[in-house]
């Protein structure tokens, strides 16, 4: 069994116990969390939707999103990201959310946000949202599926009540 097998039959496990729905939240991954949740048989069981919003246009419109937060931090940001699992769960029937925000590259990075910075944002219903920054490194695919597996490690984290920034 792979590490993303793993993590997935372990978080859907974790969810099925608790009685959780999981909600994604994608910018830089396209919808990779949630296709890699579709793929487990069974999956309708804990995962209610995913939202590919890839435009700030989407991220406000999709998941409510700030103007002030996109204007102030960027998309790529802690700010943004907490938004976007706020977002995620008021507009599903998810009690558990992740969302993900970064520079995939190969283009499109910049000295304080350079290619294979990403955001990634993990929350419960009625709690606070832990966001933590990640500097993957590699090529476009390699950033994104090393995202994917930094989201199902925290999502598992946090229902396990082991995430801590």
């Amino acid at each position: 069994m792979n590490e993303i097998t793993s993590l997935l039959v372990k978080t859907s496990e974790a969810l099925l116990d608790q009685g959780l729905l999981m909600a994604t939240a994608e910018s830089c991954t396209g919808g990779w969390i949630a296709q890699q949740a579709t793929s487990l048989a069974g999956s309708s069981d804990w995962f209610d939707c995913g939202f590919v919003s890839y435009s700030n246009a989407a991220k406000q419109s999709m998941l409510g999103v700030t103007t002030e937060s996109l204007n102030r931090e960027g998309a790529v940001s802690e700010a943004v990201v907490i938004e976007m699992v706020q977002g995620a769960i008021a507009a599903s029937r998810a009690q558990v959310a992740v969302a993900v925000s970064g520079v995939a590259g190969p283009a499109g990075g910049s000295q304080a946000k350079p290619v294979g910075t990403v955001w990634i944002a993990w929350g419960k219903q009625e709690q606070r949202v832990i966001a933590k920054c990640f500097h993957f490194q590699g090529d476009r695919e390699q950033v994104r599926w090393q995202t994917v597996v930094a989201a199902y490690q925290g999502l598992l984290a946090l229902l396990q009540n082991k995430l801590s920034i």
